[in-house]
């Protein structure tokens, strides 16, 4: 008997879903219905397995085979070697509303791709125009923050890749991206945007062995490595950093006597041996203290 129209229709997605051509032989209706629903439920079923966001996310954690991508991605419809960027993005929370303003800022016709990592984690696969700089990467980071921030409330913190030449590359950029954020947060968390290659000394500390920034730390505190510095003393230290050892410039900030300032320079002097007003003792403390910092999280994991 010839197909319904309905069936026709069947088959004609599951073509285009999986590539996959059949040629059903039905002799009644009710063949034809049990068929009808086997074409349904398996490009149903395909669609689940194979749809773009499950073949990105295990692009991403190397779950495909290099071998494999070209071919996944055409099916679905990816352009496999389009330039892009991945942002990754965290929160402490991350609600329902986050993924609909993610939507309004990255409209479907981009082929802006919204990826979820884990319940207070995702990641953003944008396509690279081709006048985009630098520049335009880190402000479309500033965006996400900014817009997150003031739409849903959110406190978000993003890192961003590499120019991604090819998904084969995707990877990589994950991992990057995954490190630029964990280095961010831990050494820099003041910033909110964390971009690949702006880890500085963090990415050096980040991986030494725990025994070795024992070892240093014991050099600057003693044998009774302290499981933290206090928030305020630290806070006041790092407005010193930035104002390049500026003892006039860091009270006048901080609305804090000269005094005072020079009171609590001595007193990491008499503890440490190091003076802050110098150059070399303050770079060695900076050092320290973001070695402190790496320690005492990885003692928290």
């Amino acid at each position: 008997m010839e197909h319904t129209q309905e069936l026709e229709k069947a088959l004609a997605e599951l073509t285009r879903v999986t590539g996959v051509t059949l040629d059903v032989k039905a002799n009644t209706p009710e063949e034809e219905r049990q068929a009808l629903s086997q074409i349904k439920c398996l490009y149903t079923a395909y669609k689940e397995k194979y749809n773009k966001t499950d073949f990105l996310q295990g692009l991403m954690t190397g779950g495909i085979p290099s071998y494999d991508i070209h071919e996944r991605a055409q099916r679905l419809h990816i352009n496999p070697d389009e330039k892009r960027v991945l942002f990754l993005l965290e929160s402490d929370t991350m609600d329902e509303a986050v993924p609909e303003i993610l939507k309004n800022l990255f409209p479907a016709q981009t082929k802006t791709y919204m990826i979820p990592i884990r319940d207070r984690a995702a990641a953003i696969l944008r396509p690279l125009r081709s006048n985009e700089t630098a520049e335009d990467i880190r402000r479309i980071a500033r965006t996400i923050v900014d817009t997150l921030n003031a739409e849903a409330l959110i406190q978000i913190q993003v890192s961003y890749s590499f120019v991604i030449q090819s998904l084969s590359d995707l990877p990589e950029a994950f991992r990057e991206t995954s490190l630029a954020l964990k280095v961010g947060k831990l050494f820099y968390s003041e910033q909110t945007v964390f971009p690949y290659n702006e880890l500085g000394i963090g990415r050096l500390i980040y991986q030494l062995p725990v025994s070795l920034c024992e070892n240093f730390l014991k050099e600057i505190f003693g044998p009774e490595i302290p499981d933290s510095l206090d928030e305020e003393l630290l806070g006041t230290i790092n407005r010193f950093f930035q104002n390049n050892l500026n003892i006039a410039e860091t009270s006048r900030q901080l609305h804090m006597h000269r005094n005072t300032l020079i009171y609590r320079l001595e007193q990491i002097e008499k503890r440490t041996g190091l003076d802050l007003r110098l150059f070399e003792d303050a770079m060695t403390f900076r050092i320290a203290a973001m070695v402190l910092n790496y320690l005492h999280a990885e003692r928290n994991q």
